[in-house]
Formats: structure tokens, sequence, C-alpha cells
């Protein structure tokens, strides 16, 4: 089977919700000796993108979303053990601790960032969704990142990014780390109003300027 053909496939089980399909083009790509990152990002995430940008034009709901990610993680775990085979071959380029802010349940946006950066070949500490405050800081004081990212999906909780810039200067850490801030109502005059490093306005986007920033 060409990789073309599996690739269409990847991306096909995450538009169709379909678990064994995802399970099934992971295993073929392994097969074929294909390279996981090219599988990962014009199958799966193409597909994951094409099922966010539905969700918010109205056409697919939240129940789609989450089945698109299931089938989506079923196919990641297929191929995890070659990525982290080909990961312990590179080193790492740094260590990105991410999450959903407090009060936010979104993480298909941040989810798909989390992977990328892996793919790129950073250390991802994924503090998941609905993460309060105190977590980022605690997590940034033991792992000291080189970034600590926040995704934000609503106006209302987009504010407390504020206090993730508040809490670490507060820890004494706020000069060795980046911030990052992204999600739907996030933007760059956002970034610039409360001090935050980076704006992340889409994946490949975050993955780009966090490898300029530890180039």
């Amino acid at each position: 089977m060409a990789n073309e053909a599996i690739i269409a496939k990847a991306k096909e089980s995450i538009t169709e919700f379909d678990e064994e399909m995802a399970e099934e083009a992971a295993k073929e790509a392994l097969a074929a000796n294909m390279d996981p990152v090219e599988l990962i990002e014009k199958g799966f995430t193409a597909g994951m993108e094409e099922v966010g940008a539905q969700f918010e034009q109205g056409t697919l709901f939240l129940p789609h979303v989450l089945a698109a990610a299931e089938a989506m993680s079923v196919g990641m775990e297929v191929i995890k053990p070659e990525m982290e085979k080909r990961k312990s071959e590179t080193k790492s380029l740094g260590t990105v601790v991410i999450g959903t802010i407090e009060g936010d349940i979104h993480s298909i946006g941040k989810d798909i960032v989390a992977s990328m950066l892996n793919i790129a070949g950073f250390k991802v500490v994924d503090l998941g969704r609905d993460v309060a405050v105190s977590a980022f800081i605690e997590k940034a004081k033991e792992v000291k990142p080189t970034v600590v990212a926040s995704s934000a999906l609503m106006t209302t909780t987009m504010v407390t990014q504020i206090q993730i810039e508040e809490q670490l200067k507060e820890a004494g850490i706020r000069d060795q780390i980046k911030t990052m801030v992204g999600g739907a109502p996030v933007t760059q005059d956002w970034a610039d109003q409360i001090g935050a490093d980076i704006y992340g306005e889409n994946a490949t986007d975050v993955v780009n300027k966090i490898k300029a920033l530890v180039a």
C-alpha cells in the first residue's frame, strides 16, 4: 500500500470517527516503514484540524470532536513505540509545560499542539484541561521548562492567563522561562497586553516559534 493511501486512510479514520480504521492505518504505516511523523502530521492531525474547523462552523458537535480525538489516540498508541525509539536517537530540544486553563474543558487544540511539539523533539509535560494556575507554577518550578504554554478557548477563562504571568513573577522564576498563550479568543494583542513572550496561532505556528526560541 502506497504511503499516500495510508495517509489518506489515517485522515479518513479521524473524520469518520473510526477507531478500527485508525488502528489499521497506523499498523500499515509501521509495516511500510513510514515516518510516523508524516503519518501524524498529514494523516491524523490533518483529520483533526478538519474536524475542528467543522466544529467551529457548527456542522459538527462536541461528541463528534471527542470521537475523533478518541480515534486519533487509538492510532497514536500503535505508533508510540516507534516514536519513542526514534526520539531516544535524537536529543530533546527542550521541555514544554502545557495545559488548558482553569474553568476551560476544551482540549482539542492543546492536544494537537502537544503532539506536534512531541513529534518535533520536545519533551512535553501535558497538565490536561481545567488546570489551576498553581499547578502550572508548581510544575514549572519542578521541571524548569523552556516554555510554559496555556490554552484558553473562552474569553472568560482567557483572563486567567494573566495570573500565570503574575504567579511566575511571585515565584521568582518568570525571567528563566518563556510563556506562551493560545486558543480561539487569544490574539497577539492579548499576549502583548499581559506580557506573554509568545502568541501561538495554531499548532504549526507554535512549533516554529518554540523551535526558533531554542535555536
